[in-house]
């Protein structure tokens, strides 16, 4: 049964920083591709940054230079470090995994297979 669950959420001034991780079971972490998307109250869920299994990283433009993506394929666990935090970061953080050869858009939420029930990042303007 694959698993993903996110921690690290929570409430921070703007400016601040927060780091996100998600673990990860029951699949074999270090083939899978592993995003992590956010969703606002109302709104559509966006995606946020993209690691491929190679390693390759993909940001939104909103985030870029602010936020980092990475993994640790022996702890079967992604990262998401955010920086410089604004208030319209505000949302539910969603971690998600793609399965190998699976579909390459990685800005897609249907590319992705598996998904977190997500981590609330509140930050205070």
């Amino acid at each position: 049964q694959v698993q993903l669950e996110e921690s690290g959420g929570g409430l921070v001034q703007a400016g601040g920083s927060l780091r996100l991780s998600c673990a990860a079971s029951g699949v074999t972490f270090r083939l899978y591709h592993m995003g992590w998307f956010r969703q606002a109250p109302g709104k559509e869920r966006e995606f946020v940054a993209a690691i491929r299994s190679g390693g390759n990283t993909y940001y939104t433009d909103s985030v870029q230079g602010r936020f980092t993506i990475s993994r640790d394929n022996a702890k079967n666990t992604v990262y998401l470090q955010m920086n410089t935090l604004k208030f319209e970061d505000t949302a539910v953080y969603l971690c998600a995994a793609s399965r190998p050869y699976g579909p390459t858009a990685y800005y897609e939420p249907g590319s992705y297979d598996y998904w977190g029930r997500g981590t609330q990042v509140t930050v205070s303007s």
